[in-house]
């Protein structure tokens, strides 16, 4: 990445290109931040907020901690469970950065390979419109073969950097949509407690949102790495030389083979897996809620 960035140091249209990815990588990172610090904030202090409004329900109800904890003493006194209250939203506010610094990480890599694949791309566009003379060609050609080949091997990173923890929570998000969702049901059917409710659909939505990131990452990685192949069949290469044409062919035949993340190395992170996940998470709920 750092030999990325120093191409772009002394060429204007990559510089751009990758700032832009920067840029789209920064506000997403901004609004993951965000929404996690405002599901953590719900899923503490703003349920006891909602239930402070209503006198009644402070009346007949104990005060409990979000984060079910047994003390030798009273906690539900005044300053000892402000300060206790305190101290787990900041615990849910620290897990909250650390899975969304997780999916910002993972949005920020993905975009920077998005980068050099839209600066291959424009190079191949400068070899179909005749930039370059025959002596120049094939240093040209190796060096978009080398950029193809760093792009290749940044995708592999990502994948063994992120396939296990992708299965994890693949497989823990959907049990968990299961059983919020589950929960969710139960809290409408009463009509009542609308902390609850409020609390449970943030968590909810907060965990679709986690399994949606990743998948569109797989999704959107793979259809880049399909428009490189794009970008070589479009590029004139019928117009080379044979023996030119023939490396050529070469970088399409490797684009063939598509760049992806996967959840344990066998399950392809794309929208369609998502629409998956969201199926089989419905099914277990709608079980639990003819069982219930």
């Amino acid at each position: 990445m750092n030999q990325d960035w120093s191409e772009c140091v002394i060429n204007d249209p990559y510089r751009t290109t990758m700032t832009n990815m920067a840029d789209i990588a920064r506000r997403f990172a901004n609004v993951m931040f965000s929404f996690y610090a405002f599901s953590a904030f719900f899923l503490s202090i703003g349920e006891h907020l909602l239930q402070s409004m209503d006198d009644a329900s402070q009346l007949n109800r104990s005060r409990e901690l979000p984060i079910k904890m047994e003390f030798p003493f009273d906690v539900s006194r005044s300053p000892i469970f402000e300060c206790f209250l305190i101290g787990q939203f900041l615990y849910d506010l620290v897990i909250a950065f650390v899975c969304g610094l997780l999916n910002a990480l993972l949005v920020a890599l993905v975009l920077h390979v998005s980068g050099q694949i839209d600066i291959m791309q424009q190079d191949l566009v400068e070899i179909s419109n005749g930039k370059y003379d025959n002596s120049t060609f094939l240093l040209v050609i190796k060096n978009l073969i080398y950029k193809h080949q760093r792009i290749i091997t940044l995708s592999e990173n990502i994948e063994n950097l992120y396939t296990h923890l992708a299965l994890m929570q693949v497989l823990w998000n959907t049990l968990v949509m299961c059983c919020t969702g589950f929960v969710i049901i139960i809290i409408v059917n009463s009509g009542e407690d609308t902390a609850n409710l409020i609390k449970s659909v943030s968590y909810y939505i907060a965990i679709v949102m986690e399994v949606f990131v990743y998948c569109f990452a797989g999704e959107f990685l793979t259809a880049k790495s399909k428009s490189i192949g794009d970008a070589i069949y479009e590029s004139l290469w019928y117009n080379l030389p044979p023996s030119d044409s023939r490396i050529v062919l070469f970088m399409m035949l490797r684009c063939q083979k598509r760049l992806t993340i996967t959840a344990g190395r066998f399950i392809d992170l794309t929208l369609e897996g998502f629409t998956s996940i969201m199926k089989a998470s419905v099914s277990y709920v709608s079980v639990l809620n003819a069982m219930y």
